[in-house]
């Protein structure tokens, strides 16, 4: 029972801080106090700060397992490569084709 418990916890700190870490970048854009590159900046922090939290709290990588914590961070550096890099793609693609 303590095991789900702590479980529990884990699951819902690991949430607020996902949650916490989703508004701080949409707030950022959404008011537009700063400038653009320090959005650009604010909002790339969390997302790297965003991958440790799911990686810790609900993929369950620690230092315990050292060489499954390389390969999830290799795997995750993966994604987001492609992710942003197909992103970035279609956009400067999409925005040739518009000029």
């Amino acid at each position: 029972m303590d095991a789900q418990t702590h479980s529990a916890k884990k699951l819902i700190t690991g949430f607020i801080l996902a949650l916490i870490l989703t508004l701080i970048p949409f707030a950022a854009v959404w008011t537009m106090a700063f400038p653009v590159g320090v959005i650009f900046g604010i909002i790339a922090l969390c997302a790297v700060v965003q991958v440790g939290v799911h990686l810790y709290y609900f993929l369950g990588i620690n230092s315990k397992a050292p060489t499954e914590k390389v390969l999830a961070i290799c795997f995750a550096g993966i994604l987001i490569f492609l992710m942003v890099g197909g992103t970035l793609w279609i956009m400067f693609d999409l925005y040739e084709r518009m000029m």
